[in-house]
């Protein structure tokens, strides 16, 4: 006769292996929620701290009067002329390219948004050496500027180019899901009313992705005025010509250090106030957070 494999065996065995009680279990879940919030306020102590350092390191009244320096005052008009004109140049080549490439489909459409986001991943270094083999005096393009009798390299224009070139794959890549997210059933109405393309794209595409493009150009404005690193390798650092903000930090940090913290003050409060934009205007329309660059690369069906 077969013995039954639980005879003989001591009355609660069973229940030795068994969940942790209640109270276990609620001490376990204060660990994690303290271990949480301990690693949170680490890393947001860590982002904020050398931010709040700008301020606490010099008095306010110090900041103030370093704004009227010669080195501050140029680095503001020069910043502030360039990335004017860089916007410009964003805005009216950025805004029909990112249109075009977001009515591509297939193979034809990665291999664009591919080539609009390769700036974004070069070194600035690489860049900077890209802009001047490419414009300088002896880049492909130099002859062809010094017959017409234009300089770049060195000049406000060298500056206006390198922004343009780290500055507008931000706002590319974001124009193009803005046009992307558009229903695309509207423009498809708006054509059997009888718009023609322009008007399709004035009047319909244009308005609906107003949020995303900007977004984009925000931040595409917030990433040129913080350039430096190809601008000091193709424009070089001149006071009042092609010093902008970020090369003027960099000189005047043995000159003048105090100048070189009230700079630093204004491009956080600038950065800070460019971020603000893009939080109100992606949320302008609902669902319109998905338009920040690389948060979402999906597309509507074709």
């Amino acid at each position: 006769m077969d013995q039954d494999p639980s005879f003989g065996q001591r009355p609660g065995r069973a229940q030795e292996i068994r969940l942790p009680a209640a109270a276990e279990g609620a001490v376990i879940d204060r660990i994690f929620r303290a271990a949480f919030v301990f690693t949170t306020g680490v890393a947001l102590l860590f982002l904020l701290l050398p931010i709040v350092a700008v301020f606490l390191r010099v008095p306010p009244g110090e900041l103030v009067s370093a704004f009227g320096s010669d080195a501050a005052r140029d680095a503001l008009r020069v910043t502030a002329e360039t990335n004017a004109v860089a916007m410009i140049l964003i805005l009216g080549f950025g805004t029909p390219a990112a249109y075009w490439i977001s009515t591509r489909r297939g193979s034809l459409r990665d291999i664009l948004v591919t080539l609009v986001e390769l700036p974004l991943v070069l070194p600035p270094a690489v860049a900077g050496v890209g802009l001047l083999v490419a414009f300088g005096r002896a880049g492909l393009l130099g002859g062809t500027f010094e017959v017409l009798g234009i300089d770049i390299a060195f000049t406000k224009i060298s500056v206006i180019l390198a922004v343009t070139f780290v500055a507008s794959p931000f706002y590319l890549r974001t124009a193009i899901a803005a046009f992307e997210a558009v229903d695309t059933t509207l423009p498809a109405a708006a054509r059997t009313l009888g718009a023609g393309r322009a008007g399709v794209f004035f009047r319909v595409m244009l308005p609906l992705a107003g949020s995303g493009l900007g977004a984009g150009a925000a931040l595409a404005f917030a990433r040129g005025l913080g350039e430096f690193g190809a601008t000091i390798m193709f424009a070089g650092s001149l006071q009042g010509v092609t010093q902008t903000l970020s090369l003027a930090i960099y000189e005047q940090f043995d000159l003048d250090f105090t100048v070189a913290l009230a700079i630093s003050a204004l491009l956080i409060c600038i950065s800070a106030l460019v971020l603000l934009t893009v939080k109100v205007l992606t949320r302008w329309h609902s669902g319109s957070s998905s338009l920040i660059p690389f948060a979402a690369s999906t597309r509507q069906p074709s």
